[in-house]
Protein backbone atom coordinates (compact mmCIF):
# COMPACT_ATOMS: atom_id res chain seq x y z
CA UNK A 1 0.00 0.00 0.00
CA UNK A 2 2.01 3.23 -1.19
CA UNK A 3 0.79 6.36 1.28
CA UNK A 4 1.10 10.62 0.70
CA UNK A 5 0.98 13.28 2.75
CA UNK A 6 -1.52 15.73 2.90
CA UNK A 7 -1.34 18.85 4.96
CA UNK A 8 -4.23 20.09 6.88
CA UNK A 9 -3.81 23.91 6.98
CA UNK A 10 -6.01 26.79 8.50
CA UNK A 11 -6.87 29.35 11.30
CA UNK A 12 -6.73 28.22 14.75
CA UNK A 13 -10.33 27.12 15.86
CA UNK A 14 -11.58 26.42 12.09
CA UNK A 15 -11.95 22.43 13.10
CA UNK A 16 -8.97 21.12 11.43
CA UNK A 17 -8.49 18.48 14.25
CA UNK A 18 -11.83 17.96 14.27
CA UNK A 19 -12.26 17.35 10.69
CA UNK A 20 -9.73 14.69 10.85
CA UNK A 21 -11.21 13.12 14.03
CA UNK A 22 -14.44 12.67 12.22
CA UNK A 23 -12.55 11.39 9.26
CA UNK A 24 -10.08 8.72 11.50
CA UNK A 25 -12.18 8.47 14.30
CA UNK A 26 -15.71 8.95 12.97
CA UNK A 27 -16.63 10.98 15.82
CA UNK A 28 -16.31 14.68 16.74
CA UNK A 29 -15.27 15.60 20.37
CA UNK A 30 -16.64 18.74 22.36
CA UNK A 31 -13.25 18.83 24.72
CA UNK A 32 -11.28 21.33 22.50
CA UNK A 33 -7.57 20.76 23.11
CA UNK A 34 -5.61 22.77 20.49
CA UNK A 35 -2.75 21.57 18.24
CA UNK A 36 0.70 22.13 19.15
CA UNK A 37 3.18 22.53 16.20
CA UNK A 38 1.52 19.42 14.61
CA UNK A 39 0.13 15.90 15.08
CA UNK A 40 0.13 13.15 12.11
CA UNK A 41 -3.02 10.86 11.77
CA UNK A 42 -2.94 8.13 9.10
CA UNK A 43 -6.32 6.88 7.20
CA UNK A 44 -6.39 4.14 5.19
CA UNK A 45 -8.48 3.97 1.94
CA UNK A 46 -9.36 0.85 0.53
CA UNK A 47 -9.07 -0.32 -3.44
CA UNK A 48 -11.82 0.67 -5.73
CA UNK A 49 -12.04 -0.19 -9.17
CA UNK A 50 -10.49 3.94 -9.60
CA UNK A 51 -7.93 4.00 -7.53
CA UNK A 52 -5.49 1.74 -5.70
CA UNK A 53 -5.67 1.03 -1.66
CA UNK A 54 -3.53 4.38 0.00
CA UNK A 55 -2.93 5.60 3.42
CA UNK A 56 -3.49 9.08 3.61
CA UNK A 57 -0.87 10.88 6.01
CA UNK A 58 -2.54 13.76 7.39
CA UNK A 59 -0.67 16.53 8.91
CA UNK A 60 -2.64 18.53 11.22
CA UNK A 61 -0.68 21.77 11.84
CA UNK A 62 -1.03 24.39 14.22
CA UNK A 63 -3.06 27.57 13.10
CA UNK A 64 -0.39 29.91 15.14
CA UNK A 65 1.85 28.99 11.64
CA UNK A 66 0.31 30.85 8.95
CA UNK A 67 2.66 31.90 5.80
CA UNK A 68 5.49 30.70 7.82
CA UNK A 69 4.15 26.98 7.36
CA UNK A 70 5.55 27.62 3.51
CA UNK A 71 9.35 28.08 4.78
CA UNK A 72 8.95 24.65 7.13
CA UNK A 73 10.45 21.60 6.98
CA UNK A 74 6.92 20.30 7.18
CA UNK A 75 5.77 20.66 3.72
CA UNK A 76 8.53 18.48 2.76
CA UNK A 77 6.88 15.55 0.39
CA UNK A 78 3.58 16.45 1.08
CA UNK A 79 1.64 15.63 -2.05
CA UNK A 80 -1.68 17.83 -1.57
CA UNK A 81 -3.13 20.54 1.27
CA UNK A 82 -6.62 21.16 2.19
CA UNK A 83 -6.93 24.38 3.43
CA UNK A 84 -9.78 24.52 6.14
CA UNK A 85 -12.19 28.29 6.72
CA UNK A 86 -14.67 28.48 9.62
CA UNK A 87 -18.15 29.19 7.42
CA UNK A 88 -18.99 31.67 10.49
CA UNK A 89 -16.13 33.63 10.79
CA UNK A 90 -15.23 35.56 7.32
CA UNK A 91 -11.14 36.38 8.69
CA UNK A 92 -11.03 32.79 8.64
CA UNK A 93 -12.06 32.90 4.81
CA UNK A 94 -9.62 35.68 4.08
CA UNK A 95 -6.66 33.87 5.44
CA UNK A 96 -8.03 30.33 3.27
CA UNK A 97 -7.01 33.39 0.28
CA UNK A 98 -3.23 33.78 1.60
CA UNK A 99 -2.80 30.25 2.61
CA UNK A 100 -4.33 28.64 -0.63
CA UNK A 101 -1.63 31.60 -2.77
CA UNK A 102 0.99 30.21 -0.40
CA UNK A 103 0.49 26.58 -1.34
CA UNK A 104 0.38 27.78 -4.87
CA UNK A 105 3.91 28.79 -5.06
CA UNK A 106 5.40 26.45 -2.52
CA UNK A 107 4.24 23.27 -3.67
CA UNK A 108 3.49 24.47 -7.42
CA UNK A 109 0.84 21.62 -9.37
CA UNK A 110 0.03 19.95 -6.22
CA UNK A 111 -3.29 19.18 -5.66
CA UNK A 112 -5.24 21.55 -2.84
CA UNK A 113 -9.15 21.22 -1.78
CA UNK A 114 -10.76 24.02 0.42
CA UNK A 115 -13.02 23.61 3.15
CA UNK A 116 -15.43 25.59 4.61
CA UNK A 117 -16.42 23.98 7.99
CA UNK A 118 -19.17 24.04 10.63
CA UNK A 119 -21.69 24.74 7.88
CA UNK A 120 -23.92 23.10 10.72
CA UNK A 121 -23.66 26.36 11.59
CA UNK A 122 -24.55 28.40 8.67
CA UNK A 123 -27.76 28.43 6.72
CA UNK A 124 -28.45 25.05 4.67
CA UNK A 125 -28.81 27.94 1.60
CA UNK A 126 -26.42 30.29 1.52
CA UNK A 127 -22.46 29.71 1.01
CA UNK A 128 -20.58 32.44 2.80
CA UNK A 129 -19.20 35.31 0.80
CA UNK A 130 -15.73 34.06 -0.17
CA UNK A 131 -12.69 36.56 -0.43
CA UNK A 132 -12.13 38.19 -3.73
CA UNK A 133 -8.88 36.13 -4.07
CA UNK A 134 -10.77 33.24 -3.89
CA UNK A 135 -13.71 34.07 -5.99
CA UNK A 136 -11.38 36.11 -8.98
CA UNK A 137 -9.29 32.52 -9.47
CA UNK A 138 -10.22 29.26 -7.20
CA UNK A 139 -10.67 26.29 -9.69
CA UNK A 140 -9.88 24.12 -6.67
CA UNK A 141 -12.44 22.04 -5.14
CA UNK A 142 -14.72 23.64 -2.30
CA UNK A 143 -16.33 21.59 -0.04
CA UNK A 144 -19.04 22.67 2.88
CA UNK A 145 -18.49 20.29 5.63
CA UNK A 146 -19.15 19.71 9.17
CA UNK A 147 -17.05 17.61 11.78
CA UNK A 148 -20.15 17.68 13.85
CA UNK A 149 -22.26 16.22 11.65
CA UNK A 150 -19.93 14.29 9.35
CA UNK A 151 -21.51 16.30 6.27
CA UNK A 152 -18.62 15.85 3.24
CA UNK A 153 -15.76 15.39 5.26
CA UNK A 154 -15.31 11.88 4.02
CA UNK A 155 -16.08 13.22 0.28
CA UNK A 156 -13.44 16.17 0.90
CA UNK A 157 -10.32 13.79 1.76
CA UNK A 158 -11.45 11.11 -1.07
CA UNK A 159 -11.27 13.58 -3.29
CA UNK A 160 -8.20 15.22 -2.55
CA UNK A 161 -6.72 11.40 -2.14
CA UNK A 162 -8.12 10.88 -5.58
CA UNK A 163 -6.58 13.84 -7.10
CA UNK A 164 -2.79 13.14 -5.84
CA UNK A 165 -3.37 9.94 -7.09
CA UNK A 166 -4.89 11.46 -10.90
CA UNK A 167 -1.61 13.33 -11.04
CA UNK A 168 0.58 10.71 -10.52
CA UNK A 169 2.10 11.85 -7.05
Amino acid sequence: MTSRKIMLLGEIGVGKTSLVNRLVHGRYRTDYMPTINVEIYTYNLPETDDRPAVTLLIWDTDGNFGQTIFSSVYLKNASAAIIVGDSTRPATLKAMAGLTTGWREARAGRPLSLLLNKSDLFPDTDTPELPEELRAETTEPLFKTSAKTGENVDVAFHATADAILRRGL
